[in-house]
């Protein structure tokens, strides 16, 4: 007589954007989405917020750092070129070391922080904005489709979200890929995901180069 297995709870494990079933990827403590191609780890291998702040509070970023605020250009480059002084902005994530804002300010911007560990200020999400940097963040993401609609929601008519992160792709061997190994590196975007997120939250444009993601209402 044959026995079949019953799948229980923690066999399944369904994508945080999409909800859609998925498959073990690369024989890793991630899973590949079967609809929006993304790439996770299942909720039982999640830090929690005190275990993901204490991480964080180990970052040594220094906001004067030129090789940070480099890094970094990608995101303030883009929007120094595609928005003006008298526009505003939040700086979605700002973590430890704010340079984002920073860089902005500098140059006369107004950006406000906002971070759920460190820049708590939920009223802020009260408010519209012209452009949203979130750099480094989306990966960190436990509810993905949650955070995006909150994003869009956050945005004036004709603004923009501007995304840095590593995107993966088949070149990449995801066994040694430095990125998976960060355990607050939680949902990992393709191209695929990218399109997914714009088709579905209703962005009616996105642009992906290298890191960059822009998505625009």
């Amino acid at each position: 007589m044959l026995k079949f297995k019953l799948m229980t709870d923690k066999d399944i494990h369904l994508c945080p954007l999409c909800n859609s079933s998925s498959k073990n990827f690369c024989n890793q403590h991630f899973y590949l989405c079967s609809v929006c191609d993304g790439i996770f780890r299942p909720r039982a291998d999640l830090l929690g917020f005190v275990a993901e702040k204490k991480r964080y509070e180990t970052h040594n970023n220094d906001v004067n750092d030129a090789r940070y605020q480099n890094f970094v250009s990608p995101i303030t480059n883009a929007i120094l070129k595609e928005y003006s002084k008298n526009e505003s902005g939040l700086d979605f994530g700002a973590g430890t070391g704010p340079v984002i804002s920073k860089i902005l300010i500098d140059h006369g911007y107004k950006i406000k922080k906002y971070d759920p560990f460190f820049h708590n200020f939920i009223e802020l999400l009260n408010d519209k904005y012209d452009y949203i940097a979130c750099c480094e963040v989306i990966e960190h993401f436990y509810n993905p489709k949650k955070e995006f609609l909150l994003l869009k929601n956050l945005l004036k008519p004709k603004g923009a979200l501007f995304c840095m992160t590593a995107i993966y792709d088949d070149s990449i061997n995801f066994d040694k890929w430095y990125y998976k190994d960060d355990p607050t590196h939680v949902f990992i975007y393709q191209k695929e995901t990218i399109k997914w997120i714009q088709n579905n939250i209703g962005f009616s444009k996105v642009i992906v180069k290298n890191k960059l993601i822009k998505f625009y209402l």
